[in-house]
């Protein structure tokens, strides 16, 4: 008689309601996922692209057409999904243009070889293939791309001017483009060109008037802050001016804590009163010997220092942000002081005109012909809210698409032509591989022609006409043929229409969407912890928390004496 085999036990390896979704199905469920994403955003592509306007829990509305935004906006949850709103971040972070074509990039990659994934091919070969076109890609770019001559700086500012009309010709402010184009390469220019910190452009936001009541001011403007009565009697306008930056507190009662003070005799009352005083006398008379004109501060300054110092003819500002302060630091010179004992002349900044403006209905504090001015700043003017929001959100990208352009100085044609080129470049070269892998290489080419297919796509023309007169085009030799929205034929040469681009944003767009994709593709199983699946669940108390809170409570204390 043959025995039975001995019965396996059920291992238990994960919780109870724990989900776990592995294998073929999951993939192709997490391609799914990022193909919705990119659905949402393909429309907001190119020169006719759409915006979005987004609300949010709090019913705040906003209008975008940017990637990266709209991404953070959508709260996203499903974790595969997640990997495209981060590359997208991260192209914002790093060229700060682009973001729209990442995602659909990634996601077009991961469409084209669904059917290789249902067909059984193994996800590594996919992989494999993809990052070999991904070198290719980037090589071929190194060999395209042209370099601007920087010896002739005329020639080198309209090739930023090009760059940044480029980036905003997507952007709600395209038909401002020539303005904000110029307003952005004079504000970059105003920055230290070896460090180019963009934090260091100050933008403000002041809703009516129209686009072109905005300005660029070579210095620092920042709004009136809080003051007290003596401040209308304050001088409003200096020329020349010593700046002083403080974080110091002018104000009486000015303690931290709740002290409490016990006195037996009036007088004695009397003594602490004026001993706070004079503490605040000596503060104001140490400020007033530096020579300063003009006195900032980030912390408050009471109604006492503002009407003494409005008798001796000097200007100062409580409650500064600190951002604006660290800006005037850098474009009037000198340091933040700390304390009022001991301040030198070299602690002082000193700027060419200084003055108290109206624009719009806010009065601002300017600071103009600064000696060291590092920084800038953008008066944004505008109708609506979020119309100023998207503006400056547009003018984001132009300044970082400027500034990479700078650091780097290599452009290619933008409209799809490098797309095109590349694609084309791709599909030749895989036509000399045996294997699997030529399939996968003619799809990552195929996959590049989505940047172009949306851009004719979203301004109404037919698509597969227009790819078919650029592959063409491409086979002949024109490699800067890309889409054209205006014209008859839809197609035209983008490098002599000045359509440029750094070539940093390319490259930057297809090595995160070539990593994304293949991130995508090395997962075949998620494990769903149910704890992760309830709203704001946090971690759970130790065992006995509860009872150790209320150990005491309705007791009689007696075991103490």
């Amino acid at each position: 008689m043959q025995r039975g085999l001995p019965m396996q036990p059920t291992v238990v390896l994960l919780k109870e309601g724990t989900d776990t979704s592995q294998g073929k199905p999951q993939l192709l469920s997490n391609i799914g996922a990022c193909l919705a994403i990119s659905e949402t955003l393909a429309s907001t592509l190119g020169p006719r692209g759409m915006d979005k306007l987004i609300v949010n829990e709090r019913g705040e509305a906003q209008i975008t057409n940017d990637g990266a935004t709209i991404l953070k906006l959508l709260d996203i949850v499903h974790p595969a999904a997640r990997t495209l709103v981060d590359i997208a971040r991260a192209q914002d972070a790093e060229v700060g243009d682009g973001t729209t074509s990442v995602v659909l990039l990634a996601a077009q990659l991961l469409k084209e070889v669904r059917n290789f994934i249902e067909e059984g091919v193994s996800p590594h070969i996919i992989m494999k293939g993809f990052r070999q076109a991904c070198q290719l890609a980037l090589d071929q770019i190194k060999k395209l791309q042209i370099t601007v001559d920087r010896s002739d700086p005329e020639r080198f500012r309209s090739l930023l001017l090009k760059c940044a009309s480029t980036s905003m010709s997507s952007k709600l402010i395209h038909s401002e483009k020539p303005f904000f184009s110029k307003m952005v390469v004079d504000a970059i220019e105003c920055l230290d060109q070896d460090d180019l910190d963009e934090s260091l452009i100050g933008v403000k936001k002041i809703a009516g008037g129209g686009l072109q009541d905005s300005l660029l001011i070579k210095g620092v403007a920042f709004k009136k802050t809080f003051t007290y009565a003596g401040a209308e009697q304050q001088p409003k306008h200096f020329v020349n001016p010593l700046v002083l930056c403080l974080n110091v507190e002018l104000e009486l009662k000015a303690e931290k804590d709740n002290a409490e003070v016990r006195v037996d005799a009036v007088a004695d009352y009397q003594a602490i009163v004026d001993a706070e005083w004079e503490i605040i006398y000596r503060k104001l008379e140490a400020i007033e010997k530096t020579g300063a004109k003009v006195v900032l501060s980030k912390l408050p300054i009471g109604d006492l220092a503002t009407q003494w110092f409005a008798d001796r003819d000097i200007f100062c500002a409580g409650r500064v942000a600190a951002g604006d302060l660290r800006r005037v630091v850098q474009a009037a010179g000198g340091s933040v002081q700390s304390t009022c004992s001991d301040i030198a002349r070299e602690h002082l900044g000193v700027c060419g005109l200084f003055e108290e403006r109206q624009i719009g209905g806010e009065r601002y504090n300017v600071f103009e012909d600064c000696p060291k001015a590092k920084t800038c700043t953008l008066l944004l003017r505008g109708g609506a809210e979020q119309f100023i929001e998207e503006v400056e959100r547009s003018l984001h990208d132009a300044l970082m698409v400027v500034k990479r352009a700078i650091k780097n100085g290599e452009v290619v044609a933008g409209g799809g032509a490098i797309e095109m080129e590349l694609s084309a470049y791709i599909r030749k070269y895989a036509l000399g591989i045996p294997g699997k892998l030529q399939l996968v290489i003619s799809a990552f080419a195929k996959a590049l022609e989505i940047i172009p297919r949306q851009i004719s796509d979203n301004a109404g023309l037919d698509s597969t006409d227009i790819l078919n007169k650029l592959r063409m085009k491409h086979a002949n030799g024109e490699t800067w043929f890309g889409v054209d929205v205006d014209g008859v034929s839809g197609v035209r040469d983008n490098m002599e229409a000045f359509v440029w681009e750094p070539s940093l944003v390319k490259t930057n767009a297809i090595s995160s969407a070539t990593e994304a994709a293949c991130l995508i593709l090395s997962v075949d199983e998620t494990v769903r912890n149910p704890q992760s699946e309830a709203q704001n669940a946090g971690p759970k108390a130790p065992p006995g928390t509860a009872q150790r809170a209320l150990r005491g409570r309705g007791r009689g204390m007696g075991g103490r004496r």
